[in-house]
């Protein structure tokens, strides 16, 4: 077999095979006269099984239309064209069968005559392949046929077009060359007056089926089998590909291409190179596609479907219907192979694909057992189809027949490329899926693949991760446009003297509230100034850092603005926090100075700084001057160091500079315009970087800071009254304790509200739309790290129907976002990659740790400015279309089942839309060595009982009429309420460890008590040949597959007189979950299931959301 070239090209494929031995023939006739040539029934082949179940997941599923068409010129004796048509369908029994059931099983039932019609239709001034598809249109009724559909198209007085529909469970790609072939024959012999030149045909497909279903028996594949059970061992379930929009629960083969082509240049280069290597072109075409799919993905795996004819015996050769055997072809990418390495790899993979061809897929599917869910194909779900010589011109009878490439308008796969050759060059098309991806998406890719076979065929040498991907065009609109922010910001320079300045403009208006207290703007400033004098006089300067252990009053506020004046930085100490962590903090700050409040100073750890107490220094700050200590401090001096959570336990100083904060707080007031009638609430634990702009911005700008008591940002019952009696009009919400706040009945008193800013954590789209329904304030969701002074995109948030999550939006003014590989290089818009961010804002660094410092600000390969750097945020992000930013998580929190990428907030965004559940968190649990499970954690919209076991049940239809089965949660946990932490977050580490709920995982034996799931079982048992079922078993672990399904449905149907689709049986696949599906009363039918209904819905929001984004690239951008 090595020494095939390429199996999928036909040509001299019967010489090759006419040697079979003796014995294999013998046995072919054998099966052939056992095969019931009487009957007309017929089972389906295993081929066969496959499409015929997804059938009945999807009636009507148009990607398995096999689309055909031929041009026709000269002058065209229409009624010997249908003569020879009906000779065609009268020859080919595959063009007279339909399909029903026959004893609960499914089987293909031959006609002994089927009339076709081929009306006659004007073309007309209707672009020809459009005017195709739409004559053409229509799901075939399977019971009742004909499953060919045909029309002949007039464009002219002698020019023509006949355009064929055939279902695929009749035919494939070599059947269409059969079909217009033959046809083209007849037609010469009937314009001429001749009988039919053609001898009848040895045997028919049903013959076929028959001896396959003998042949395909377990005993006679183990060879294979074993080849194919080492080929995909440990072979990831999925290609982690990035989608455009979330994955639907049941794959909706909705499709559209792209058209692709190479010259006929760099073909004779891609030949050349495959010469070389031993290859064929086509292998050199699957390396290339598989590294483009290697480096979107960033995946090393990579598994690609490539079709096979599936005609090694030359009886078959010249029969019409489905004999396709698609198989996967896995290659290894890892390592940074040179593309000639990774060619031979793909080259071996093929060549042992090709060996073992004779298994049908559907038989190594059964045998693997791979994770199956109806929302994509199992072991691959990208394929790759060549076809080296469609049909040829003919002239028949002054008639010019020549085929017509055309595209499907169904996709089977996520992605599929499907090319042929053409007048020396290659021409074909990227077919995708509707559902999951935009077409400016895959004409970028196809872009994308171009460039990659143009450099490897130039310098086949080159290491596959030092292809590149991007043309100039793209890198400057990545690198430079998104990132056009600069800004020259006129007035002070440093923080403090934003707020001198804006003393000057209004000295009697309200600066500060707490409580019932108030200061104006000159009363603060003179506190503030005194409190500096005297640290000055302790040596407080540039650099120096002063530590902070207070708890939110007037007098912090007082002292942070002193530090400020008095050259020094801050370093907040949350009172709050354990004594061996503050005790950590204070000796790795090593602060001189400690500012503390004596209720504070009992909760510390011995401190040797020289320590403060405010309330103490009332009367010697009365001796101090008052006027602006007028400091000298730049702009790259330290303004305040913030601890954050270190991954080696130990917590980090971010020791941010004036320049970045400053940059920070103007660009928010040309966003959002604070004025003097604005008032802030400030209610973030000042040991977090968002305090800092709600201390700093009302005060630089004339508003008022309404300060809230100690520990008042966690009641959302006074949050409200606060901001109601208070007249906020601005506040910050991380986005845990805005689900909170929302729950408050009186949230509509918040009428003053003029805008809500959330970050710190994901914004899921159901708490926007929420917010937005119940709120008339604007709301704002930023994104940003301490390392970067708060916050440095921004996304002005609005109701729409677009299921993909809420964006971070756009670069601030002077910075620049970079989504980078791991080579620092940027990647295509919508492939996933490290957020990386340059620019104005940017810390100096880690307090005392310069490799730290070094590992995470790297120097700037985009700037060539001496000491330009970059912050690697750890952060995974990708553009979208409109060039917005999407947050995708933490690259060190990467959630990872069966080697795919998992998006928690999507499982979280599920939950929170049933009627049940308030809030949501999914998180992943190591419940062994290799074993992670999803657990969901919920708090109840109504009483903790509605989500008891029933309750539960209801949420696992819920979420699998919605998501793929491996998104579905293994155990659902019920809280009061979900733990936060001191600034508002959900606290993943206080979640309870789960007891995992055993009716969704694996677990030993249990058997079932009740009749219902004991009538089930029994019927699993006589159905599977197994001796025993239990609860938790699993249909498809035992053995089971599509044409058992189909039994089951119908004997369980008769069993519980209750009607059951296909797509039910397969969300409920044990025992246990099928019991209790059948237990819950029966929605009412409209001729729909709930799946295709989501799906439908799914559809329509899609649309929309292609709508909106094109509205959206027409106008500004968000957030600037």
């Amino acid at each position: 077999m090595a020494d095939l070239a390429d199996l999928t090209d036909a040509a001299g494929l019967s010489e090759r095979l006419a040697a079979l031995s003796p014995e294999k023939r013998a046995r072919f006739e054998e099966l052939l006269a056992q095969s019931g040539r009487s009957e007309n029934t017929f089972p389906l082949s295993v081929l066969q099984q496959g499409i015929w179940f997804l059938e009945q997941i999807r009636p009507g599923n148009p990607a398995y239309v096999v689309p055909a068409a031929a041009h026709l010129r000269g002058p065209l004796d229409v009624r010997a064209l249908r003569d020879a048509l009906a000779e065609t369908v009268r020859r080919h029994e595959a063009l007279r069968t339909t399909f029903g059931l026959r004893d609960g099983r499914p089987a293909q039932i031959v006609h002994p005559r089927m009339s076709i019609d081929l009306p006659e239709v004007e073309l007309g001034d209707d672009p020809l392949e459009a005017r195709i598809a739409e004559e053409l249109a229509g799901p075939f009724d399977l019971a009742t046929g004909p499953l060919l559909r045909l029309r002949l198209l007039r464009i002219g007085p002698e020019e023509y077009v006949l355009a064929a529909a055939l279902h695929h469970l009749v035919a494939d790609g070599w059947s269409v060359g059969i079909l217009l072939s033959e046809l083209s024959v007849l037609y010469a012999a009937f314009v001429a007056g001749r009988p039919s030149p053609l001898v009848d045909l040895e045997i028919q497909y049903g013959d076929f089926a028959v001896w396959q279903q003998q042949e395909t028996r377990a005993e006679n594949l183990e060879a294979d089998l074993e080849y194919w059970r080492g080929q995909l061992a440990g072979a990831p379930d999925f290609l982690a590909l990035a989608t455009d929009r979330p994955r639907p629960a049941v794959q909706g083969f909705d499709g559209a291409s792209v058209p692709f082509e190479l010259p006929e240049p760099l073909m004779r280069g891609l030949g050349e190179l495959g010469r070389r290597h031993g290859a064929t072109v086509y292998m050199v075409l699957l390396a290339c596609f598989q590294v483009l799919l290697h480096r979107y993905s960033d995946q090393d795996d990579i598994v690609v479907g490539v079709p096979m004819a599936g005609r090694e015996r030359a009886e078959v050769e010249p029969l019409i219907g489905f004999f396709v055997n698609t198989l996967p072809v896995r290659a290894d990418l890892g390592g940074n192979p040179a593309f000639v390495a990774a060619l031979e790899r793909v080259r071996d993979a093929c060549l042992g694909a090709y060996a073992h061809q004779a298994i049908p897929f559907e038989k190594i599917v059964s045998d693997l057992r791979p994770p199956r869910d109806l929302s994509r194909p199992p072991i691959f779900q990208v394929g790759l189809s060549y076809q080296s010589d469609p049909m040829p011109r003919l002239a028949v009878a002054g008639v010019e027949f020549a085929r017509v490439p055309l595209q499907a308008r169904g996709a089977r796969f996520d992605l599929e490329l499907q090319f042929f050759d053409n007048a020396g060059g290659l021409r074909g098309w990227f077919e995708y899926d509707r559902d999951l991806f935009d077409e400016a998406t895959i004409v970028r890719m196809a872009g994308h693949l171009r460039r990659v076979v143009e450099q490897v065929a130039a310098r086949p040498q080159t290491p596959v991760d030092d292809l590149e991907l991007l043309d100039d065009d793209e890198r400057r609109h990545l690198l430079v446009h998104l990132n056009d922010t600069g800004r020259d910001w006129p007035g002070a320079g440093l923080i403090h003297e934003c707020f001198e300045e804006q003393v000057g403009r209004t000295p009697r208006a309200t600066a500060l509230v707490f409580e019932g207290q108030s200061l104006d703007y000159a009363e603060l400033n003179r506190r503030a100034n005194r409190l500096a004098h005297r640290l000055r006089r302790l040596g407080v300067g540039r650099d120096v850092l002063v530590g902070v252990a207070m708890e939110r009053s007037p007098e912090l506020v007082v002292g942070l603005l002193a530090i400020l004046k008095a050259g020094g930085a801050y370093v907040p100490l949350d009172p709050g926090y354990p004594r061996e962590r503050l005790r950590y903090m204070l000796e790795d700050a090593a602060v001189p100075v400690l500012l503390t409040q004596r209720a504070v100073l009992d909760r510390l750890p011995p401190v040797r700084a020289e320590t403060l107490c405010v309330e103490e220094l009332q009367q010697e700050l009365r001796a101090e001057p008052d006027h602006d200590p007028g400091v000298a401090v730049g702009g790259e001096d330290l303004a305040y160091v913030i601890y954050t959570s270190g991954s080696t336990g130990r917590p980090k100083g971010v020791m941010n500079v004036h320049a970045a904060i400053r940059n920070r707080l103007l660009w928010m007031q040309d966003a959002y315009g604070l004025d003097t009638a604005d008032r802030v609430l400030q209610k973030t634990p000042f040991s977090f970087d968002v305090s800092v702009w709600e201390f700093f911005w009302p005060l630089m700008t004339g508003a008022t800071l309404v300060v809230a008591r100690p520990d008042g940002h966690r009641d959302s019952r006074y949050l409200v009254e606060t901001i109601r009696d208070q007249g906020i009009t601005t506040l910050h919400f991380v986005p845990s304790m805005l689900q909170v706040f929302l729950r408050e009945p009186d949230v509509a008193q918040c009428t003053g509200l003029r805008r809500v800013i959330c970050s710190g954590e994901a914004l899921p789209r159901d708490l926007q739309d929420r917010f937005l329904e119940r709120s008339g304030a604007e709301l704002h969701n930023l994104y940003g790290p301490t390392e970067a002074a708060v916050d440095v995109t921004a996304w002005a948030c609005e109701r729409d129907d677009d299921p993909r999550p809420v964006p971070i939006g756009f670069p601030i003014a002077n910075t620049r976002i970079h989504v980078l590989d791991r080579r620092l290089r940027p990647v295509p818009v919508g492939v996933p990659g490290e957020l990386h961010i340059a620019g104005r804002n940017l810390a100096r660094g880690y307090l005392g740790r310069p490799e730290l410092t070094a590992e995470r600000f790297v120097e700037d390969p985009f700037d060539a400015a001496p000491g330009a750097r970059l912050y690697r945020t750890g952060d995974l992000a990708r553009h979208r279309e409109d060039g917005a930013l999407e947050y995708l998580g933490r690259l060190d929190h990467q959630i990872k089942l069966r080697g795919l990428r998992i998006e928690l907030g999507e499982i979280e965004f599920a939950l929170a839309g049933h009627e049940r559940v308030r809030e949501a968190i999914v998180v992943a649990r190591e419940h062994g060595p290799g074993d992670t499970r999803l657990v969901a954690y919920l708090t109840a919209a109504g009483e903790p009982a509605d989500l008891g076991p029933q309750g539960t049940g209801e949420l696992i239809d819920h979420l699998q009429r919605r998501l793929p089965e491996y998104m579905v949660p293994s155990a659902f946990v019920v809280l009061p309420a979900l733990p936060l932490t001191p600034n508002g977050k959900v606290d993943r580490a206080a979640l309870p460890e789960p007891e995992l709920d055993r009716s969704r995982v694996r677990t030993p034996f249990v058997a079932p008590r009740e009749d219902l799931p004991r009538a089930i079982a029994a019927l699993w048992r006589e159905l599977l040949g197994v001796e025993r079922v239990g609860m938790n078993d699993n249909f498809f672990d035992l053995g089971g597959h599509s044409l058992l399904m189909a039994e089951l449905r119908t004997r369980l149907t008769a069993a519980v007189g209750r009607e059951l689709s296909m797509v039910e049986l397969f969300q409920h696949p044990t025992v246990g979950s099928l019991a209790d599906h059948l237990r819950r009363p029966a929605a009412p039918r409209d001729g729909a299931t709930d799946a295709a209904r989501d799906h439908a819905e799914s559809r329509r929001r899609s649309q929309i959301q292609r709508q909106q984004s094109a509205a959206r690239r027409a106008r500004p951008r968000n957030g600037r």
